[in-house]
């Protein structure tokens, strides 16, 4: 019943919240692109065959020297920049979205076990997590990211670079998941039905994921999109650095790194567009992230 209520609550606020619906019809309409950027792309731009020299540096089609075939223009190879982004945001959201769920998984486990088990197991966890925390995520991720490329094999690191970056950002990212994980765990260890079900004899684990984890659903729910947003950040940082993802494979953070290349040559919409659509897209998740909050803490309205 409970449950209910607040599901009904959400949804007038949504309602009744403008920005709320404007950040989810951009992320909806950016996840929509991304997943199907195969059909609605005009080509792709993994494919070299599939664009022209001669196409490159067009500016969009409402500026001088624009074409109605390319939108928002192409860049210095003849790529289409509307296809770029949509392939660039299907890559980005993937790591985003991957890391996220990685992060969590680990995050929330830590914390749980931290929080039911306490004693050392909770000190150590928690030593580590404050170590982690007095480095910037970046500078883990960076960390992380050296330790792979030393140990992997030269001709191995190109053929699972995203799956490195994505480990990289992931391990960046677990610590808010169990701090809070934990925190939470500690509130519902003193309530009745945690305590019925130890005394009752039924193991840690059932303990902790049937009985606690469903309780504290709604502050992870917000660090999820927080940290979605902050793991599409970190990988653009990352390629943008060139340290990422390489020069062919167009994720939003290498699209801005080549960008960059032409700020001061008149061709400003090779920077400029994807810049501003990761802008809106991280801002966005973060508004949805704000909205969750809020649903989820009422004395924060």
């Amino acid at each position: 019943m409970i449950a209910m209520i607040k599901r009904y609550e959400g949804l007038w606020l949504f309602v009744h919240s403008p920005a709320a619906i404007i950040a989810a019809l951009f992320a909806l309409l950016s996840v929509l692109g991304a997943v199907f950027a195969p059909l609605i792309a005009s080509a792709n731009p993994y494919d070299l065959a599939s664009f022209s020299l001669m196409d490159g540096l067009l500016p969009p089609s409402w500026a001088d020297g624009g074409t109605p075939r390319f939108i928002l223009g192409t860049d210095d190879q003849g790529r289409d920049m509307v296809s770029s982004i949509l392939y660039g945001a299907r890559l980005s959201l993937i790591i985003g979205v991957s890391a996220m769920a990685i992060a969590s998984i680990l995050g929330v486990g830590l914390g749980l076990a931290a929080g039911y088990y306490g004693g050392r197991f909770d000190m150590i966890v928690m030593r580590i997590a404050d170590i982690q925390l007095a480095l910037p995520a970046i500078l883990t991720a960076l960390l992380i990211d050296g330790i792979a490329r030393g140990l992997l094999p030269t001709d191995l690191q190109q053929d699972i670079r995203v799956v490195v970056l994505t480990l990289a950002i992931a391990l960046s990212l677990w610590v808010n998941f169990a701090r809070t994980a934990r925190a939470s765990t500690f509130v519902q260890m003193q309530k009745e039905y945690v305590q019925a079900a130890m005394i009752m004899g039924q193991r840690p684990s059932r303990v902790m994921f049937v009985h606690i984890l469903p309780n504290i659903l709604g502050p992870l729910l917000v660090i999820m999109t927080v940290d979605l947003a902050s793991a599409i950040l970190l990988e653009a940082t990352l390629s943008f650095l060139g340290i990422g993802l390489p020069a062919d494979s167009p994720s939003l953070g290498t699209l801005i790194r080549i960008g960059m290349q032409f700020m001061l040559s008149g061709e400003w919409w090779i920077l400029w567009i994807p810049t501003v659509f990761l802008v809106v897209l991280v801002v966005s998740i973060n508004i949805l992230g704000d909205f969750l909050r809020d649903v989820f803490n009422p004395r924060l309205r």
